[in-house]
């Protein structure tokens, strides 16, 4: 059986626009003469949607994506991600569901059953967990399907008191299929692998694991889907923060034959010990998912110009060469705004770094500016000895400039303060985009 795996990068609530991608792999996959192909958790809507879900004309538009899509799934095998409604009417109105789709019919809904509630996730905040466990029958074979968080309650201490797959073995399925929307971190990629290949040694057979890619809100989602044979080797693996497609040979026998179309970039199959991960790989990591940050905020939010405040400091300058490379140069515009106590050469740093990168900057004094607000707060001040608020009024005022400057030529504001600072509340600007750098930040 030729099993197809589609990563792709979905836009929560642009149903037009994640309905034509999936419908496009489809077609691909045909070409290809793949009999199933299957796409990552939730992506009809996007994921996460959060409150979206509450409202019935988002599940509305849910399920008529799922029919367009349905329409295309005449000779092939299609499985997607999509909410669901609850019609036992107890617990929730909703199920995180997988549509397994076939000669043009919805064959079977599989329903997730670990609701996680810790980390970026809320899950038993929108959803009921399954009630039912039951395999899906297709071309000869039993697939076992589960969603995301239903393959990780292994090991000695189990999160939840019950494992989907305990379920689903007793009707001896022949192979695992599981969708998910799994965030990265610099180390989370091997957790996975190690994961689906604890999974696959516990159930003696071969897993198909298709992880979403992109950003989403203040989460990334890196990719790096995996297949694993029966014997829990592993057979291929999808490259990292890339939308693409590949398509195995599924044997009787629970062995995989590699990749029929070989993707760009491949992940490495070597086994990786997070703790000796090579620096340069983590870096590398980190940097991509930065990139992804800022690109797919931009362009989901429909934007494409920047601008930041340059000080000649590190955290400003990582700032702007990230988001040089991320928007391309000509669309990231540099303020350096000195005061009476800035030092040439933090002024010197900044303008030589934005030569060296050639983004267009300005040079605007904020002398007045401060000593205008010093004389209206005389009367106030009283005299008092200077201390950390006369301090502040430099970086208030720069935040002003700033978000006067972006207001007047529809620029996005980009933070430039560092995690110590952003993590006790303080930074340059107030209600800034930090997120947009890679999901690490709490605005976007």
């Amino acid at each position: 059986m030729k099993i197809s795996i589609a990563q792709q990068n979905y836009h929560i609530g642009n149903f037009e626009e994640n309905t034509r991608k999936i419908i496009a792999a489809i077609e691909a996959a045909k070409a290809e003469g793949s009999e199933l192909i299957i796409f990552s958790e939730m992506s009809v809507c996007g994921y996460p949607a959060r409150d979206f879900v509450e409202f019935s004309d988002f599940i509305d538009k849910c399920y008529q994506a799922v029919d367009q899509i349905k329409a295309h799934a005449d000779t092939i095998a299609v499985l997607i991600g999509s909410p669901a409604h609850n019609t036992i009417q107890k617990g929730k109105d909703l199920f995180n569901a997988a549509f397994f789709l076939y000669e043009k019919e919805i064959k079977a809904e599989i329903h997730k059953t670990l609701l996680p509630t810790y980390d970026v996730f809320d899950e038993y905040r929108y959803f009921e967990p399954a009630y039912e466990w039951k395999i899906v029958p297709f071309k000869g074979k039993k697939l076992a399907i589960t969603i995301c968080e239903d393959i990780w309650n292994l090991g000695d201490n189990p999160l939840y008191r019950i494992c989907p797959m305990d379920q689903l073995m007793d009707q001896e399925p022949d192979v695992m299929l599981n969708i998910s929307a799994s965030p990265f971190d610099y180390t989370h990629d091997e957790d996975r692998k190690s994961v689906i290949k604890a999974n696959v040694q516990k159930y003696k057979i071969p897993m198909f694991y298709c992880n979403s890619v992109g950003s989403q809100t203040e989460i990334i989602f890196d990719g790096a889907s995996l297949v694993f044979d029966k014997d829990a080797n592993l057979c291929g693996a999808l490259p990292m923060f890339q939308e693409t497609m590949s398509t195995w040979e599924l044997n009787d026998d629970g062995t995989i034959n590699a990749p029929i179309l070989e993707p760009a970039n491949r992940v490495p199959d070597k086994e990786l010990n997070p703790a000796t991960l090579e620096p340069g790989l983590n870096i590398a990591q980190v940097y991509d998912a930065l990139m992804m940050g800022i690109q797919d905020y931009f362009s989901k939010m429909g934007f494409n110009k920047a601008i930041l405040g340059s000080s000649g400091g590190i955290d400003s300058a990582v700032t702007l060469a990230i988001a040089c490379d991320a928007l391309g140069k000509e669309n990231v515009r540099a303020i350096l705004m000195p005061s009476p106590y800035s030092t040439d050469h933090s002024v010197n740093d900044a303008v030589q770094l934005s030569k060296n990168l050639g983004n267009p900057y300005d040079i605007i004094r904020i002398d007045d500016v401060y000593q205008s607000f010093l004389q209206t707060l005389e009367p106030i001040f009283n005299d008092l000895p200077f201390s950390l608020a006369e301090e502040n009024i430099q970086s208030r005022s720069r935040g002003n400039l700033l978000m006067a400057i972006a207001n007047k030529f529809g620029y996005i504001l980009l933070n430039t303060s560092n995690k110590s600072e952003l993590a006790t509340g303080y930074g340059t600007l107030y209600g800034d985009m930090a997120g947009c750098l890679g999901g690490f930040g709490n605005c976007c």
